[in-house]
């Protein structure tokens, strides 16, 4: 519940004006992994698969995403 002395304060800073470089700045959503764009690609996985994958992973310390590069990167060399 919002109290009266919240939507005072918030009237308050509104009367005072914002800046509009703070409203618009935004974040560019996920960083990047380096310079080049990436490409996000979708694989379908049993839950079998999926409970494996996720086991892997968090047994050597990495997301799902990073073992998923890391296999890729294994199996491509």
């Amino acid at each position: 519940m919002v109290s009266d002395d919240q939507i005072q304060q918030w009237a308050e800073d509104a009367e005072a004006g914002y800046d509009a470089a703070d409203l618009k700045r935004r974040g560019r959503g996920r960083p990047g992994r380096g310079a080049e764009p990436m490409q996000v690609v979708a694989v379908r996985l049993t839950a079998e698969e999926l409970g494996a994958l996720d086991a892997a992973a968090e047994g050597r310390g990495l997301s799902r995403s990073e073992a998923i590069r890391a296999a890729l990167a294994h199996y491509a060399a």
